[in-house]
């Protein structure tokens, strides 16, 4: 909840033209403002290879739900990705995994691809129940006929977001590995095939290290994101 109409014009702009002046990217880029900027930032964006996104939508497709942001609407928007179960999401809300799970239902029927993001608190870790935790969010929000086109899984340790601490290389490799094993045994090659990212206090000065972790195939960046050119130095660390 980030940014008024100008602020996130700029923003865009500014990564837009930087993208545009690359030519070619060597990764996707994707960026998530809030709903009030999104048809806007689509304009500013049309041009470029950056996508938009959405930070969350609704299970419903449309109807008496005041407040809410239905998932063909966001589509209708022009998004191409939708973020589900963040930790802000889940624990700030209240969300569960099955609410996750028929969001990320809504998001496919709508051709928007989802970013299911699954993460321990740091009583959780403490409690060595970090893999449990990531084996149960992961089973009971990707729902069972999502594969890789239209799904990306996101680890995000909800101690790591926003508060500038991140788990060891390791203990990132550990949980990654984990998952990918945990969607092969879904479906046989879907490990291989599904993006999964890493989230929690990104920046210009780790995204790299990040990148270099076995089973990491993308960042999904929170604060530094406000800043055009901290978010262009982590794309380009990330390989654009």
């Amino acid at each position: 909840m980030n940014g008024l109409r100008r602020d996130g014009l700029d923003r865009v702009r500014a990564l837009a033209a930087r993208a545009n002046e690359r030519g070619t990217l060597g990764v996707d880029i994707a960026v998530f403002p809030p709903a009030t900027l999104l048809v806007e930032l689509r304009a500013a964006l049309e041009a470029s290879p950056i996508a938009l996104g959405a930070q969350d939508c609704a299970i419903a497709e449309k109807g008496a739900y005041t407040g809410d942001l239905g998932a063909p609407m966001l589509a209708d928007a022009g998004c191409r990705y939708v973020i589900l179960g963040h930790s802000e999401r889940r624990h700030g809300h209240g969300e569960s995994d099955e609410t996750v799970r028929r969001k990320a239902e809504a998001a496919s029927a709508a051709g928007l691809v989802a970013l299911i993001c699954l993460g321990e608190t740091q009583a959780e870790r403490a409690a060595g129940q970090t893999l449990e935790v990531l084996g149960a969010e992961l089973a009971r929000s990707l729902p069972e006929r999502m594969g890789d086109a239209d799904a990306v899984i996101v680890y995000e340790p909800v101690w790591a977001i926003g508060s500038g601490l991140t788990p060891s290389r390791e203990e990132i490799a550990e949980a990654q590995g984990f998952v990918r094993q945990r969607l092969s045994g879904r479906d046989p090659g879907l490990g291989e095939r599904m993006r999964l990212l890493y989230g929690g206090s990104v920046t210009p000065s780790n995204a790299a290290e990040f990148m270099a972790i076995t089973d990491v195939d993308g960042l999904l960046v929170g604060g530094a994101s406000l800043d055009s050119a901290d978010f262009w130095a982590i794309c380009e660390a990330s390989g654009a």
